[in-house]
């Protein structure tokens, strides 16, 4: 398990992303635990969803303060958006994804990162993507987190800021 943050250059050295950080350090404690890296790699297998994952360690998010799937954040919107999880904060939010299977090949990372950009209650977006998938066991691997780590690092480079303040990417 590893983890990669990403910040606008003015939120830095903010309280508000000193908190972020802090609840994203106690999830990536969780994450490392043996059982349950145990447990991720097994749900991490061909044919298994990202429910799986989630599975793993919805209760450790629901103990930080992450409610699953919160309906209305998207109210404005005609689509059906919703986050697998919600965690509010003062003045803000975190939106936690976990992606899987999907993540590159049908640009789930990006859309991900658009539900934060777009959510007027989220400046913040935890997102769990797999270090290595295989969709079946005869293909290689494809390395999905070094993919996303560059695709959505260039939305923290100045000039390309969005409305999503951090990113922290997990590796499972």
């Amino acid at each position: 398990m590893e983890r990669i943050d990403f910040v606008q250059d003015s939120c830095r050295t903010t309280v508000e992303y000193e908190r972020v950080v802090g609840i994203a350090d106690q999830l990536l404690g969780h994450l490392r635990e043996a059982s349950v890296v145990e447990a991720i790699l097994e749900a991490n297998q061909p044919g298994r969803s990202s429910a799986a994952i989630q599975g793993v360690f919805l209760e450790q998010a629901r103990e930080l303060g992450f409610r699953d799937e919160s309906k209305g954040l998207f109210k404005e919107y005609a689509s059906a958006l919703r986050p697998d999880y919600f965690m509010p904060l003062d003045s803000t939010g975190i939106i936690l994804e976990v992606e899987r299977g999907k993540t590159t090949i049908n640009n789930m990372d990006l859309l991900d990162f658009w539900k934060c950009h777009i959510c007027a209650s989220a400046d913040y977006l935890f997102l769990l993507v797999p270090r290595e998938l295989r969709q079946n066991e005869t293909m290689s691997p494809r390395r999905e987190y070094v993919t996303v780590t560059k695709r959505l690092a260039t939305f923290f480079e100045p000039g390309n800021y969005t409305n999503v303040r951090g990113l922290c990417l997990f590796g499972y």
